[in-house]
């Protein structure tokens, strides 16, 4: 519960004349018409927040909901300051009278709270509560609390490259505060100067959990001060005009000085945190007294009459239209339509780019070969020189010379610019976050980063991989996060725990999400090209032991493209089949020379190129043939991609096998920094070629 701060009354009514004096909303000044719209917002909205739990006492949804009552005026002045022509809006599970305030309509929050086709926010396939309407820039957040605040820095970044006027707004509890991810966002926000309004809707509690469980300071928002560039606002969030005059300014100061500013509104949460939530259980009597005595809405309607800005007359009349609206909406809910089982694999991932002119992803080019690192390096300059829309960051990728720790990017920031290439945080999440938040801006904008500078460095970004991943399904297809995620994959190099690990197994899991991983230069140039043209997501797999081997040298055309979901035959053969990509797939065609000529039998290597979408079709087509299958690959072999390939050859062709499907990979035990036990760990040509003579034989 909030602690009430005790002062004279002589000083509290300076002060109170002073601000009101200086503010530009007041009970007295603000017009009658606004005050009436407020009123019935607020009356609106909390007949909404009323009526919701009724629907799951029903069986008829809204299986969750969270009520806002006890934080009246800070939503509100949210949802009034918020401009939809010009603004972008990130609301929280708690934030309806914001949405209602923004410009949702009844209908449209029932249609959302009981999961409706019609839902604007997304169809029905969101949690209910979370409100939005992309359409009008008030974006679908996720239930994963406050990592919404990386994605409104990633757009105040946007709207202040593309000198656009106007202002990010988040919204949250003071609870969600405490997670990392949006101490990332507001130090970043800080450092690269952006216009984001972030909004701590303070009530006192996180679930169950008292704030002074949260931290040490009373006022959450006080962690942040020391910051520079960070301007710090507190106001009453159970008091309209307080809340109204701290946000117009809050938006004044983003917009004229592009610098972020926290909004601390104290609240009450007059209700449990959620419908299943009893808040009788660890708050007394007491308090829940208190927060009902403090009810804002009650607290606005008493003001209106006191101050004889409205008659009860007027203010019953409004409150009986209220109730005609809602109960329009609930009717209108009641008969629309739900959304249609068959639908689920709708909107998982945007179609990609498509090539005219390699629609199999091969080429005749004879010219000079270059090195895999010199294919992604001169692709990349290739296709920002094209879309000037495209934007590369990560860690160590911009400093004089150095083009990351591989140099894949050097040059890159010297031709184009520090707007457009530069140094991010060492904060993998803020890396992913915030290229979600920029991708929003404009569908025209094409994101690279390098997710991590290893790829085993990519786990603390999860949470915002997992986020991005289900965006485009979440949001029924209205938003698709065009981003290529660069990741420096794999071992050989000995570069032990958290240098040569192998992540693909595990990303593979996640739909809404390409994976790609070439073994040679052109491949490489050419998938890039198509992940950084596609809509969607990709993860782009790079095996660092290759970037500058010989063996993975090839002649790339200046506009090769190769398409998702295309395998390369890399030896053909009729006597067993090995599937492979990465760093093995050169082992193997090794091997399989060897083989030749030792046993005068014939392999055929598959390199895979696109693990999601993968080649099923060339995989069979080749199994049909050979009757033998080997899956090759440098990671683990229990629950490695292998698995995943083993487990559809299978399914898909078990009547045509000879023989088990093999596979080799990784050992299943961390892989060692000593270059002895990396030999030891990892597959090698003797392990590939003693398995795949087993497999002849048998």
């Amino acid at each position: 519960m909030e602690t009430l701060e005790i002062t004279s009354v002589e000083s509290t009514t300076d002060k109170t004349n002073k601000m009101t004096e200086s503010k530009k909303f007041s009970i007295k000044k603000t017009s009658k018409e606004l005050l009436g719209r407020w009123f019935h917002l607020m009356t609106l909205g909390r007949a909404l927040d009323e009526k919701a739990p009724n629907y799951l006492k029903q069986a008829i949804g809204w299986s969750y909901h969270a009520p806002y009552a006890g934080h009246d005026g800070i939503q509100l002045a949210i949802g009034q300051v918020f401009d939809r022509k010009t603004d972008h809006l990130f609301p929280y599970y708690r934030d309806m009278l914001t949405s209602i305030s923004a410009g949702l309509t009844a209908e449209e929050i029932i249609f959302n709270g009981i999961s409706k086709d019609t839902d604007v926010a997304g169809g029905g396939r969101h949690m209910s509560n979370h409100f939005a309407k992309p359409e009008w820039n008030v974006h679908n957040v996720s239930s994963c609390t406050g990592n919404h605040t990386l994605h409104a820095v990633g757009l105040g970044r946007a709207v202040k490259k593309y000198k656009h006027k106007g202002v990010v707004i988040s919204s949250q509890g003071e609870s969600s505060v405490s997670e990392g991810y949006v101490y990332e966002a507001i130090n970043g926000a800080t450092n690269e100067q952006l216009p984001v309004v972030f909004v701590f809707q303070d009530n006192g509690y996180g679930i169950s959990v008292p704030k002074k469980d949260q931290t040490a300071n009373r006022k959450v928002a006080d962690n942040f001060r020391g910051m520079k560039y960070l301007k710090i606002i507190h106001c009453n969030g159970k008091d309209v005009f307080d809340s109204m005059n701290a946000m117009t300014e809050a938006k004044q100061i983003a917009l004229e000085t592009s610098t972020p500013v926290i909004v601390q509104a104290n609240c009450v949460r007059m209700g449990s945190h959620s419908n299943s939530d009893k808040h009788e259980l660890y708050r007394d009597n007491a308090e829940l007294n208190y927060v009902t005595e403090y009810d804002p809405l009650a607290k606005y309607r008493r003001l209106l009459v006191r101050y004889k800005r409205f008659t009860e007359e007027e203010l019953l009349a409004i409150e009986a239209e209220v109730k005609l609206e809602v109960k329009k909406a609930h009717k209108a809910g009641l008969s629309a339509p739900d959304p249609d089982p068959a639908s689920i694999h709708d909107f998982v991932i945007p179609e990609p780019y498509v090539s005219a002119k390699y629609p199999e992803g091969l080429h005749n080019f004879t010219g000079n070969n270059k090195k895999l690192i010199e294919g992604l390096n001169e692709t990349l300059k290739a296709e920002f020189r094209l879309n000037p829309d495209t934007f590369l960051w990560g860690q160590d990728i911009a400093n004089k010379d150095k083009g990351g720790i591989f140099n894949v990017s050097k040059g890159m920031q010297q031709e184009f610019g520090k707007d457009r290439v530069f140094n991010a945080p060492i904060a993998e999440d803020y890396i992913m976050g915030t290229a979600n938040g920029m991708s929003r801006f404009n569908d025209k904008i094409r994101i690279v980063v390098e997710g991590a500078e290893f790829a085993d460095y990519f786990w603390p970004a999860m949470e915002q991989f997992v986020e991005t991943t289900h965006e485009y399904w979440r949001t029924k297809g209205q938003y698709s996060p065009n981003i290529t995620v660069r990741l420096a994959s794999g071992g050989y190099i000995g570069g032990g725990l958290y240098h040569s690990q192998n992540i693909e197994g595990a990303l593979a899991t996640f739909p809404g999400v390409r994976i790609v991983y070439p073994s040679y230069a052109d491949d490489a140039a050419g998938l890039l090209r198509t992940s950084i043209r596609s809509k969607g997501m990709t993860v782009f797999m790079e095996p660092k032991a290759l970037y500058n081997d010989p063996k993975a040298s090839a002649a790339v055309p200046e506009d090769f493209e190769v398409p998702f979901g295309k395998a390369r035959v890399r030896r053909e053969g009729v006597d067993l089949t090995i599937v492979t990509y990465g760093n093995t797939t050169h082992m193997c065609v090794e091997v399989a020379d060897k083989l030749a000529e030792d046993t005068g039998k014939q392999i055929e290597v598959i390199d895979l190129r696109s693990l999601v979408p993968m080649d099923i079709e060339t995989i069979l087509k080749s199994v049909a043939k050979t009757n033998k299958v080997m899956v090759v690959h440098e990671d683990k072999v229990f629950s490695g991609f292998g698995a995943e390939i083993s487990a559809t050859i299978t399914e898909k062709a078990f009547n045509q096998l000879d023989a088990p499907v093999k596979r080799v990979g990784s050992e299943f035990t961390p892989v060692g920094f000593n270059r002895i036990l990396e030999k030891a760990v990892l597959p090698n040509n003797d392990k590939i070629y003693a398995a795949a003579k087993e497999l002849i034989e048998y």
